[in-house]
């Protein structure tokens, strides 16, 4: 390999990035672990264990004998991330605070860190996520950012990066990286790429990682910590109090906070209502929450929503859906969902249509509906409309032709 390759690694504390690190090593590397603070668990009165990540993310370095350093990202954070998300809220949507900071602080601040700031070669993190790319071709990248035309002079050598879904299909976390660019997936490297979850915490066992390994996994978002949606929500929003009204008959069923604190096929918990109704629908310009009376209640399924402009992760849209505008795939628009077949049309703007096979239950707007061709993550753009409802469907059905109901 001649000169030991630079790479920068980020870690959070926890198994796999630890993990990643020691691969990495063992590969001859010169590995540097970075620890990112995002959060200043200061304002939410300790909640956040930030310092006790870093210190666990620190202790793995010291035992391989590793540079560490740690940043801070807490401004870029607030600024891009969790305002976002504040803003999102309010105008009812339910947005994904973890795609939108790998797209921003991990594969944009961080990324430009670890090359300009550490010169570095590479990045690397815990992923369970796999490139087109060969790490040694990883190094043989230039820095030299190309000029963008819409569509690539076809002759083009530069091949785009792809990425592929990792090879434990459980843990696969593609659909949190569908919105990073081509520049940070072009210098970075995946370790975890091919091993399952069981095979990372054996590695981790065997390389005496025993602090990391007995820590819960990380499920909900770090900054909300233990605490209920509803309490964290309401510190930073005005509470908007509503109605809870049936979709059935328009009755007023009790009252609610504000529309931000619920979303859509969530239980709607209702004072003084024995059986369990479900948030089907909201309207922010009265305030008003509309719930039925059944999980799967036909006004929860739909089978169409149209995202904002798609990201595509090679840039462009695939040549077939460039050639007719239509193109048959896999979607999810929650991490751990089944793939669900679908057809998407390409709009002029950039934006696209997504048709699932058969309708689904809670497709919600500020969700990101991710695309997959085989093993291939296309990219992803966030819902921002709803097709019709087979409840709407089926009420427009028996207003138009009542024959057909005997």
């Amino acid at each position: 390999m001649g000169v030991a390759r630079h790479v920068v690694c980020a870690m959070s504390g926890g198994v796999d990035s630890s993990v990643a690190a020691l691969l990495l090593k063992k590969r001859g590397y010169h590995v540097t672990g970075v620890f990112m603070k995002n959060w200043d668990s200061l304002d939410e009165r300790g909640v956040c264990t930030s310092e006790r990540d870093c210190d666990d993310a620190y202790k793995v370095c010291r035992v391989l004998d590793m540079p560490f350093h740690q940043v801070s990202y807490v401004k870029e954070y607030w600024h891009e991330v969790f305002s976002n998300l504040l803003r999102e809220y309010q105008k009812g949507r339910t947005p994904n605070p973890d795609i939108i900071c790998n797209k921003h602080i991990k594969f944009k601040h961080f990324y430009q860190y670890a090359v300009s700031s550490l010169g570095a070669d590479a990045m690397a993190t815990g992923h369970y996520a796999r490139t087109s790319l060969e790490d040694e071709e990883v190094f043989q990248q230039t820095h030299t950012p190309v000029p963008r035309p819409l569509f690539r002079d076809r002759l083009e050598i530069r091949n785009p990066v792809r990425l592929y879904q990792g090879a434990d299909r459980l843990k696969d976390q593609t659909f949190f990286l569908s919105q990073i660019s081509q520049d940070a997936l072009r210098q970075t490297i995946f370790p975890l790429a091919g091993l399952t979850k069981d095979f990372v915490k054996k590695i981790a066992a065997e390389a005496g990682f025993h602090h990391v390994l007995k820590k819960k996994e990380s499920m909900g978002i770090c900054f909300i910590g233990e605490r209920h949606f509803e309490d964290f929500i309401l510190e930073y929003l005005e509470p908007k109090p509503g109605h809870f009204v049936s979709i059935e008959d328009g009755k007023i069923m009790g009252k609610h906070k504000g529309w931000f604190t619920f979303t859509l096929g969530q239980r709607a918990r209702i004072g003084g209502q024995k059986d369990p109704w479900f948030v089907v629908d909201k309207d922010i310009t009265t305030g008003e929450i509309f719930v039925g009376p059944t999980t799967n209640h036909p006004a929860l399924l739909r089978d169409t929503v149209q995202t904002n402009r798609f990201h595509w992760i090679t840039e462009e849209p695939p040549a077939e859906l460039i050639r007719t505008q239509m193109m048959d795939c896999h979607f999810r628009f929650l991490h751990q969902m089944p793939l669900c077949p679908c057809t998407v049309t390409l709009n002029l703007d950039g934006s696209v249509w997504i048709t699932a096979k058969r309708p689904l239950r809670a497709l919600t707007p500020g969700q990101f509906a991710v695309l997959y061709k085989g093993d291939e993550c296309l990219g992803s753009g966030k819902i921002v409309r709803l097709g019709p409802s087979e409840h709407t469907l089926q009420k427009l059905q028996s207003h138009l032709c009542p024959h057909w109901q005997h």
